[in-house]
């Protein structure tokens, strides 16, 4: 099996939004502001080559909403043909996309307007495209607070296409990989489990989106179910911690991997890893 990072680009949050209730006195010694209290996140997607399937676990924004979202600041946003191509792959290889969630940063780029700019059309043509079924039921009715998250010409061009697939509870895409439902930053997030020789590598997705967020008090406004996105962390990590699980994180500017361990039901960071490090 063959993993490979891909940087989809970068945007800039409020830092008060990253990290909730803690006080900026606090979180900013273990994560970095601008002068205007804005923290630099990344959108870092995985692709996994086991052989049989290629596999693309969340897609970054794409350029399709970036005039209507410039407050966030987004930089180096790519062109999936182009670094898929550096990798050896075409688009059209991709067997499988794994959406975490469906809010912006996370699968706006598995859809591209076509050259005319007439009609939107699927970057990965011949992959499933794979999504909890309570996040898409929440994508076609969103609440209040994550509407403006969710843009229909990001996910219904393929759903049209036939090429989406909902999932009702935890499912093994192949014996390698494991999607596992977890709710609270949204409902029916996708994290995924990829299992390698001698241990496993967690994508963690927005449960624990940067290194800094992984003490359990450490939860995002974004969450919008707070009590809940703790509970499923919890469950996260202290399964991370026993079985020396590593963690992937998808938005931390700094920090790409690492592992956690627990003691009275506290949890924090053990080792910081880089990517090339876990392979």
């Amino acid at each position: 099996m063959k993993l490979h990072k891909i940087e989809a680009g970068a945007f800039h949050v409020d830092g008060g939004a990253a990290f909730g209730v803690v006080p900026k006195k606090v979180w900013q010694k273990r994560y970095p502001a601008d002068k205007d209290n804005y923290c630099r996140v990344h959108m870092r997607c995985l692709l996994i080559d086991t052989g049989n399937r290629l596999i693309l676990i969340d897609a970054g924004t794409g350029d399709k909403q970036l005039e209507y979202l410039k407050f966030y600041g987004f930089e180096g946003v790519i062109n999936f043909d182009a670094e898929l191509s550096k990798l050896g792959y075409k688009a059209e290889q991709v067997t499988d996309v794994i959406f975490t969630h469906l809010h912006f940063d996370h699968c706006g780029g598995a859809t591209r307007y076509n050259a005319g700019k007439t009609a939107v059309e699927l970057v990965f043509p011949n992959a499933v495209h794979h999504v909890g079924e309570t996040q898409w039921q929440n994508f076609l009715n969103p609440n209040v607070r994550e509407g403006d998250s969710y843009f229909k010409e990001n996910m219904l061009p393929i759903a049209d296409a036939g090429k989406l697939h909902t999932l009702t509870g935890d499912e093994f895409l192949c014996p390698e990989i494991e999607m596992r439902i977890y709710d609270g930053h949204t409902p029916g997030q996708i994290v995924t489990y990829i299992n390698m020789d001698n241990q496993t590598l967690v994508y963690c997705g927005d449960v624990i989106p940067l290194a800094a967020n992984v003490p359990l008090a450490w939860i995002s406004s974004y969450d919008v179910f707070p009590l809940t996105a703790m509970e499923e962390k919890k469950r996260l990590l202290d399964e991370a911690a026993e079985k020396q699980q590593i963690l992937f994180f998808e938005h931390d500017a700094y920090t790409e991997c690492c592992t956690v361990v627990s003691n009275y039901n506290k949890h924090k960071v053990s080792s910081m890893l880089r990517f090339e490090e876990v392979l």
